[in-house]
């Protein structure tokens, strides 16, 4: 298990542990827990199992392969009597036929239904197959009393199952089975979320999504801090591992063992070998994961895409001029994109979530497409260029305070709309951007922003943002004669629950370091760091 998977995901356990324990309490709340590849969802679950026990709960975890119903059902039911007996002083042996046998002296009115199931599978019998198999766990619960905790791994893969009436009868057994609690993870957001809000969208029974999200700035720095803890690095340098991964742990975990073993080593020696070169980890991993976008009717424009995006070349109207794509057809092409979790949608934005991914598709696999030689020496060094640029641009911006930033960021601003929070905000482009100096003790500092129809009122505070700051902060708004007005905090710190409530009562909108963050990648610009 990857220790860094676990690291700072201390909220993600605690709902995992509240949710079983209400679950032994006789309330169920079944738990979805969806994220990007390698985000660590399952090392978070096996976290979870490592400290968790308890007799009375029968715990089964099953990765989900594209196989045939048949061949997970026979998987089910040799993991679920596998850890029916895992405390009986049985000496187990991984083979169905030994578990159904010994099993029987202890449980017989499920045994007898198993043997009824696996002569339905032999017999390629498919309807209410799944919903046989899932009741087993109740059969278990009437004959012993124990509880079933049932984990499917990548259950989006279930859609291979060749099974048509699958969802519907999982659906029907989270409506009567009371005794069995779910928790499913999967990698493909996208299909997940399709999945959840249609085929297992019910009254009773409903999923919780979690939502497994790459580290947040204060984690990534907290990270690195530990992790390269004796090791001689710039701090810059550091601040910049941080934006370079947009704290997905897989690659800081890689990284920051590359740097261990060698901290000698040059950062971009270190990239050159994991991303350019050929044997390089990144960039085995990232050429198989785009040999499915290679090939097909449509791949030419699958690529094109990408690529546009990786260049920050990621708003919608504007592709189809890029690409010389009819609109139409251009929509379908991101429609698919955006259902295999290529790409994310951000308002009329396009953005790759996988940050790294991104840097090699630009400037590994399209410098080597676009070479006019095989040189592979005058490619490398391209590459070692692009590096230094990019370290380069982050090192400058991270010279500059969050209010310069923020006055650039506001000046790219052009009329285009985004998701912040889960609430739309139109970006809008200001004909007017000026500093103001506020009266408040606690903000001093802040900008106006003007444009045709609206204003922004932008104030800053470094520090604690207080409810007394924010009561200051409207006071000041109302000095503003403009029908419509955004008001903003922008800080750098947590603020309590009491202070996020004030700001709501207020209109107030408040961003932290992750929000700037979020808005500054739509628009290609390093991030801040902490």
């Amino acid at each position: 298990m990857n220790e860094n998977n676990i690291f700072g995901r201390q909220v993600y356990l605690d709902i995992l542990e509240k949710r079983i324990n209400d679950f032994k309490e006789g309330y169920r709340q079944n738990i979805a827990i969806i994220g990007d590849e390698s985000i660590g969802k399952t090392s978070l679950v096996f976290e979870f199992l490592r400290k968790f026990y308890d007799n009375s709960v029968i715990t089964v975890y099953l990765e989900v392969r594209p196989e045939s119903l048949a061949t997970f059902g026979k998987r089910f039911i040799g993991v679920l009597l596998y850890n029916f007996l895992v405390n009986s002083n049985i000496n187990l042996k991984e083979d169905l036929d030994f578990l159904i046998n010994k099993s029987y002296s202890y449980i017989p009115k499920t045994v007898d239904k198993i043997r009824v199931i696996l002569k339905d599978l032999e017999k390629r019998k498919k309807d209410n197959i799944f919903f046989d198999l899932l009741s087993l766990c109740d059969l278990i619960y009437q004959e012993t009393g124990k509880l079933s905790l049932v984990i499917m791994d990548e259950f989006h893969n279930f859609d291979n199952a060749q099974a048509k009436k699958l969802y519907s009868e999982w659906s029907k057994s989270l409506m009567v089975q009371k005794n069995t609690m779910y928790i499913i993870l999967s990698s493909s957001v996208c299909r997940a979320r399709a999945l959840l809000s249609k085929e297992l969208s019910l009254l009773f029974g409903n999923f919780q999504v979690v939502e497994i999200e790459p580290f947040d700035a204060q984690t990534t720095e907290e990270y690195l801090s530990l992790k390269l803890e004796g090791i001689n690095i710039d701090p810059e340098l550091k601040n910049f591992l941080a934006h370079f991964t947009a704290g997905h742990p897989f690659y800081l975990e890689i990284i920051a063992n590359l740097l261990l073993k060698s901290p000698q080593v040059d950062l971009v020696d270190l990239l050159e070998d994991i991303i350019f070169e050929s044997s390089g980890i990144l960039n085995q991993r990232f050429h198989n994961y785009l040999k499915r976008f290679e090939s097909g009717k449509h791949s030419d424009v699958h690529i094109a895409i990408l690529y546009s995006v990786s260049r920050g070349q990621n708003k919608i109207k504007d592709l189809v001029h890029i690409t010389h794509t009819p609109k139409k057809e251009l929509e379908s092409r991101i429609n698919y994109l955006l259902s295999v979790d290529a790409l994310s949608r951000n308002g009329d934005f396009l953005k790759i979530n996988d940050r790294v991914f991104s840097f090699w598709l630009r400037f590994v696999y399209q410098q080597k497409l676009r070479s006019f030689t095989y040189d592979a020496q005058n490619q490398k060094s391209v590459f070692r260029k692009n590096i230094e640029d990019m370290v380069g641009e982050f090192l400058n911006s991270s010279g500059k305070s969050v209010f310069q930033r923020v006055k650039e960021l506001l000046n790219l601003f052009a009329d285009d709309s985004i998701q912040i929070e889960k609430k739309r905000l139109k970006l809008t482009h200001f004909r007017e951007i000026k500093k103001v100096e506020f009266t408040n003790r606690g903000i001093r500092e802040g900008l106006v922003c003007r444009s045709g129809e609206s204003l922004w009122i932008i104030a800053f505070k470094p520090d604690v943002l207080n409810e007394i700051d924010i009561s200051e902060f409207a006071r000041e708004c109302k000095k503003f004669r403009y029908r419509l007005q955004k008001k903003i905090i922008i800080t750098m710190r947590e603020m309590d629950a009491n202070s996020r409530l004030r700001a709501l009562e207020e209109k107030i909108m408040t961003w932290d370091v992750d929000n700037l963050n979020q808005i500054l990648d739509l628009y290609s610009r390093p991030r801040i760091a902490i």
